[in-house]
């Protein structure tokens, strides 16, 4: 559906429901909702896609890397055969992942038979230093460059667990500099020195996964969300501050301003910007913008 509609401006609920065979207009709207919570990996919520039903017209916006039909690699084909055949084998399988399964090996790799040897890769070299720090409670000092600002900095961190996700591999620990927990991804550690000094880690670290951190130079806005908006909950880096009847009031911390204008915009009456100015400009921005393009249709 992305690439069509991308391709086709101006398409119409019903133009999209008939073409790829949505039931009722909800069903696109939930398909949507579930688009615009979408966009690159990474460290934070990024430039996430832009997805909703204006009036009668379906816009996708934010989205050129949907704009044609993604093509798989023969190593990304290969490596989510190899995924789904795990599943499979250790009974977390379906009909629909069974059927998926059969026909990607059919067509990437129609003479293996039963069998299909994967050789993966080495563990980073950083992976045993900073497992064993971690372990014995050692400080450690590394050279850091961060992905969103590509700022390099030294700093001294507390390692508690070294992980791998998604190709990735990360530590987690409690930044001196940042006087926080922080997640950071080893390859983009550029030296590392293990110290004698030990510290003392938490009775129970967090579970270990990519998660976003605000930083000191990021935005920082208050919004009101009504119940049917809390899902926001679960998808961005917030923090509660005030529970009601009538729903909550959360600090949402982005990059860029425009990240928390285009929720804002998405979520309509479902929620109320308290306070923020430089996301109140991008608002009216983003809405203005969106108005020129209106009218010019």
């Amino acid at each position: 559906m992305l690439p069509w509609v991308i391709a086709h401006p101006g398409s119409t609920v019903e133009e999209v429901c008939s073409r790829f065979g949505y039931g009722t207009h909800d069903d696109l709207a939930r398909d949507l909702e579930m688009i615009f919570v979408c966009g690159l990996p990474g460290y934070g919520p990024g430039d996430l896609m832009v997805a909703f039903i204006d009036d009668d017209e379906v816009v996708i916006d934010t989205a050129d890397y949907f704009e044609r039909a993604p093509r798989l690699t023969p190593t990304e084909a290969l490596s989510m055969l190899a995924a789904g055949m795990a599943l499979m084998a250790i009974g977390e399988g379906s009909p629909a992942l069974e059927s998926a399964v059969d026909k990607l090996a059919a067509t990437v790799a129609p003479d293996t038979g039963d069998g299909l040897a994967i050789d993966v890769d080495a563990e980073p070299e950083l992976v045993s230093p900073l497992r064993e720090a971690a372990s014995n409670s050692r400080l450690v000092e590394i050279t850091y460059t961060s992905l969103g600002r590509g700022e390099t900095t030294r700093r001294t961190v507390e390692p508690w667990v070294v992980f791998t996700s998604l190709g990735n591999w990360y530590l987690t620990g409690y930044c001196r500099l940042a006087e926080a927990e922080r997640v950071f991804r080893l390859d983009r550690i550029r030296e590392l020195e293990v110290s004698d000094e030990e510290f003392t880690p938490p009775e129970a670290p967090p579970e270990p996964e990519v998660r976003y951190s605000p930083s000191d130079d990021d935005i920082r806005c208050r919004i009101q969300l009504t119940d049917a908006a809390r899902w926001v909950l679960d998808y961005y880096p917030v923090e509660i501050v005030e529970e009601s009847g009538e729903g909550v009031v959360i600090d949402f911390w982005a990059s860029d301003a425009s990240v928390a204008a285009r929720l804002l915009l998405r979520l309509g009456d479902r929620a109320h910007l308290v306070d923020g100015t430089e996301v109140a400009a991008a608002l009216r921005e983003l809405g203005q913008r969106i108005l020129a393009t209106y009218e010019q249709r």
